[in-house]
């Protein structure tokens, strides 16, 4: 692990950081990444009065090392992805990320937040469990490869979520795909990340 995440800066994702995402992605989720063109969807509902996309990144200095996304359908939000670079895991970014889409949540007035993560992630339930994420349900065999479940968690008020912040020292969440997207393995991206109501993906932390 390096650093602390301090020297971290977060910011609006626009298109000239694909590269560098792509980058992390295909690191981070070998077998699932996202495709540039996903991405580019994402991002094309980010901007403007109608947005309903929220995306983020993370940088160090000159380097990108995580970003997020949240989708926003009908006043529930879903988070899409969360993903940092492994010499940051356990530094705290993981919480700082998701309390940026939460806030963004707030923004677009959701009233309620949703999220799948694999039933075998102890380390990112964890993480959930402290912004006040509730598990609601199972989706069997929701990542692929694998067949491994997912259980599904519930924010019922962006607006009043806590912290999240690591308790004495414990090591925060980094990597997290998450909802409604195109991958499977670590996160569950699904075919149309557009879509919250068809897509499948789900979050998987690592750090």
């Amino acid at each position: 692990m390096t650093g602390t995440g301090t020297s971290v800066t977060l910011r609006e994702m626009r298109w000239w950081d694909l590269e560098r995402v792509m980058e992390l992605e295909e690191e981070l989720f070998p077998e699932d990444a996202w495709s540039r063109g996903m991405f580019w969807s994402e991002l094309a509902h980010a901007r403007g009065r109608d947005a309903t996309r929220h995306y983020v990144v993370a940088e160090d200095g000159p380097r990108l090392v995580g970003y997020a996304g949240l989708a926003v359908v009908d006043r529930t939000g879903d988070v899409q992805t969360i993903a940092a670079a492994r010499d940051h895991w356990g530094t705290g970014l993981g919480a700082r990320l998701l309390t940026d889409l939460l806030t963004a949540a707030t923004a677009f007035e959701c009233r309620e937040v949703l999220l799948e993560v694999r039933v075998d992630n102890a380390r990112a339930q964890r993480l959930y469990e402290r912004f006040g994420f509730e598990p609601i349900g199972i989706r069997k065999g929701y990542y692929q490869p694998g067949n491994v479940d997912a259980l599904v968690m519930r924010l019922a008020d962006p607006a009043t979520a806590t912290t999240g912040a690591p308790a004495n020292g414990e090591p925060g969440a980094s990597a997290a795909h998450t909802a409604n997207s195109a991958h499977t393995a670590n996160p569950a991206h699904t075919a149309n990340p557009a879509n919250p109501a068809t897509s499948v993906q789900g979050t998987e932390t690592h750090g």
